[in-house]
């Protein structure tokens, strides 16, 4: 039961003594999430990775002012509430892009909980060897690439204890991630935190493999970079749609939870 275990609770860390304690509706957004991991079989050793994608959006639906900018969105207690989502799953998701213009840790620093595993996209191995992830001592990163990526690159970067995963690309030349997500499970993965940025949001919502959406909206607009950009003619049957909808206000942020229905072709 997610109300008494303590691995969810918010402790005082070096990087933010005043983080404040997940209560209320951001504990109820924890609880829908990890029931969602439970009922797909992710902590009953389903065959498939459970995916939830989390993501912070302003009204306009932007991640950022513009390319190559990163912009803080979410106020203090959605942070806090991503890293209690961070602290439930046992790997975390994002771009190269994301990886190169923030350089994050993918952690859960904000709260008591084990960290979840970094895991980078990158078809064409562009992230830096000196990036903070392989700094990590508790989880090796795992970096995917595509079998046509720089081999001296991939071992340095083996060599600074990732685990390099070569995949198949997909039509566009670039990591396929339905076969990525297969490989993650077959490594012992059940459940995938995934956090952006918009390439992969786009990807993962336009292949549908979502299991779950937390998308926190921000009362600002940013008029930048769109965090969705589904394909021109996508059929409105395959479009995704939330079921089970729950929404909240968080500090001075919205939450949004759903489950992502199947596609009428499913």
């Amino acid at each position: 039961m997610i109300e008494s275990s303590a691995r969810h609770t918010v402790s005082a860390s070096s990087d933010n003594l005043e983080a404040p304690a997940l209560k209320g509706d951001g504990v109820a957004i924890v609880r829908r999430a990890k029931d969602v991991l439970y009922e797909s079989g992710a902590e009953r050793n389903g065959s498939r990775v459970c995916v939830t994608l989390a993501y912070a959006q302003s009204l306009d639906g932007c991640i950022a002012a513009g390319v190559g900018r990163s912009t803080p969105i979410s106020c203090k207690q959605s942070l806090v509430l991503t890293h209690n989502l961070r602290a439930i799953h046992d790997a975390i998701l994002i771009g190269v892009n994301t990886a190169l213009l923030d350089d994050p840790q993918l952690n859960v620093r904000l709260v008591e909980g084990d960290d979840p595993r970094p895991v980078v996209v990158d078809s064409r191995l562009r992230i830096s060897p000196d990036a903070r992830i392989f700094n990590r001592r508790d989880a090796r990163p795992i970096i995917a690439t595509t079998e046509q990526a720089n081999a001296r690159k991939a071992a340095k970067l083996a060599d600074k204890g990732a685990d390099v995963l070569r995949i198949p690309p997909n039509g566009a030349g670039r990591v396929d991630l339905f076969i990525l997500f297969d490989r993650l499970r077959q490594l012992g993965i059940r459940s995938l935190m995934v956090e952006g940025g918009a390439r992969i949001i786009t990807s993962v919502l336009s292949s549908q493999l979502a299991n779950q959406l937390v998308l926190t909206i921000s009362p600002t607009i940013l008029g930048g970079v769109r965090a969705v950009e589904l394909p021109n003619g996508m059929p409105l049957q395959t479009k995704p749609r939330l079921n089970n909808v729950y929404a909240c206000s968080l500090g001075g942020d919205l939450i949004v939870h759903g489950e992502f229905e199947p596609s009428h072709d499913s």
